[in-house]
């Protein structure tokens, strides 16, 4: 019963299918001002939405005769935010802690759309996320962007031609510092710093080997060779699938030898890391990670939750991007990314950084990170219409999300939320007496008592 009821009770938690009182594809938002992070701020702006795509914006945008018009008079519309580091929608957990090397496992496999925690953080002006596995492994599962059509179904979610990524890990998460194994269990492999290092070493090793393998089998074939094919090993293949370019490498780190340690790992094969992720020490290392060319995802002021987050301080993200560092501020938890807008903002109190240098943060740096930019991220002719309307400056801690437009349809809207929140709660009243009415008294078994009588025991007695 509480399987049903939590399931009925979720289809009532949110407004009904996104879209479908939508009247046309063609969407015109004006009178607003318009935060486009690539051409300045427009007052008085308006935007013309045609097919899912941005089709045209400014000061003089005309007003099609089949046009769906927003009036967002007094407010503003900004692109909408992405998270580089999210692990939400994910069914059934999101580590596979029994393995060094978890490369096998994908997230695209668990996408659960129900998971609530789209909704929420749709409310919130988030439209894109990374979706990563766990880091309880020096290489864990493979990484899946998606973008937060709530509603739709999992095939729906994922970002179409979004390159897919693979989750690495460094220090205590993989060495397993604070975990205990039971009694008689040994500890996994490895158990220190320099081991995760190793571990990834020797995984790439095994992986060019490998790749070996299949080019020659590759080579002969095409030759007219008669050749057996080598075994399929789904360990190695997103390994070679990252020294071919094929799929991005997302390091979760703090420490900065460390992350110096995996640069080294990564130009030893031949690959390159896509982004370093929470990187709390990336200030005292920013001109090598600059050079370097990999993108830094980091908290705003998180630290001292662990020993290796002792050292972070609050103006890491605006001394990486003073040093030329694509920075990006990510959530890695499902109630930060609600404020993803204010936790950007805080690089303009520590650092100085501008409005447009912190707006980015969320928009078209991580883009840039997840190699997005040329689709979402900002306000561009033929990017998608993935935008957001607040009621203040999106840098402002009073901004409140009005409406979150995906690949141009309205998938939240305030007004209309907040409208049927007393239908919703009307339903799930009637959902739940509906439940007590149909369920069942527990299944009873006999038993014979100390007298040899027959006695009844309930199913649900503790055994």
């Amino acid at each position: 019963m509480r399987f049903r009821l939590s399931c009925l009770l979720l289809l009532v938690t949110a407004f009904a299918l996104p879209g479908l009182a939508q009247t046309s594809d063609v969407i015109l938002i004006k009178n607003a001002t318009l935060v486009t992070v690539t051409h300045g701020r427009i007052e008085h702006g308006s935007i013309l939405i045609r097919g899912g795509k941005i089709a045209a914006f400014g000061t003089n945008v005309a007003s099609p005769a089949d046009a769906q018009v927003i009036d967002a008079t007094g407010m503003y519309v900004s692109p909408g935010i992405i998270d580089c580091h999210t692990h939400i929608a994910i069914d059934g957990g999101v580590n596979e802690g029994s393995i060094s090397v978890s490369s096998m496992v994908n997230v695209k496999d668990v996408l659960n759309p129900e998971d609530i925690d789209i909704y929420r953080e749709l409310a919130n002006g988030v439209t894109t996320g990374n979706v990563l596995h766990g880091s309880a492994n020096p290489i864990g599962g493979q990484t899946i962007v998606i973008k937060l059509r709530w509603g739709q179904p999992a095939s729906r979610l994922p970002f179409e031609g979004a390159l897919p990524g693979i989750k690495f890990a460094l220090g205590e998460n993989p060495k397993r510092s604070n975990f205990t194994p039971p009694p008689g269990v040994p500890r996994r492999y490895p158990a220190t710093r320099m081991g995760v290092l190793d571990t990834i070493r020797d995984a790439f090793a095994e992986a060019v080997a490998y790749k070996k393998e299949w080019d020659d089998y590759n080579r002969r074939k095409a030759a007219g060779e008669r050749v057996i094919p080598p075994r399929r090993n789904l360990k190695l293949d997103p390994l070679v699938e990252v020294l071919e370019g094929k799929r991005y490498v997302h390091v979760h780190c703090y420490v900065s030898d460390e992350i110096l340690g995996m640069m080294r790992v990564a130009n030893e094969f031949g690959f390159k890391v896509r982004t370093w992720q929470h990187v709390l020490e990336g200030y005292k290392i920013a001109p090598e990670l600059a050079a370097y060319g990999a993108g830094a995802s980091t908290f705003s002021d998180w630290w001292a939750y662990k020993m290796e987050a002792y050292d972070a301080i609050p103006y890491n993200a605006a001394l990486m991007t003073d040093k030329g560092v694509i920075v990006s501020v990510n959530s890695d938890d499902a109630s930060e990314a609600t404020h993803l807008n204010q936790e950007a903002a805080k690089a303009m109190r520590y650092g100085d950084l501008t409005p447009d240098q912190a707006i980015r943060l969320v928009t078209l740096n991580p883009a840039i990170q997840l190699g997005i930019d040329k689709r979402v991220g900002s306000i561009d002719i033929g990017k998608d219409a993935d935008l957001v309307i607040w009621n203040h400056d999106p840098l402002s801690v009073y901004a409140v999300d009005q409406k979150t437009i995906i690949d141009g349809r309205v998938y939240f809207d305030r007004q209309k939320s907040i409208a049927e929140q007393a239908a919703r709660e009307k339903e799930k009243q009637e959902l739940i007496e509906k439940e007590r009415k149909e369920a069942k008294p527990a299944p009873a078994k006999r038993r014979m008592g100390p007298s040899g009588q027959a006695a009844t025991v309930a199913a649900t007695e503790t055994r």
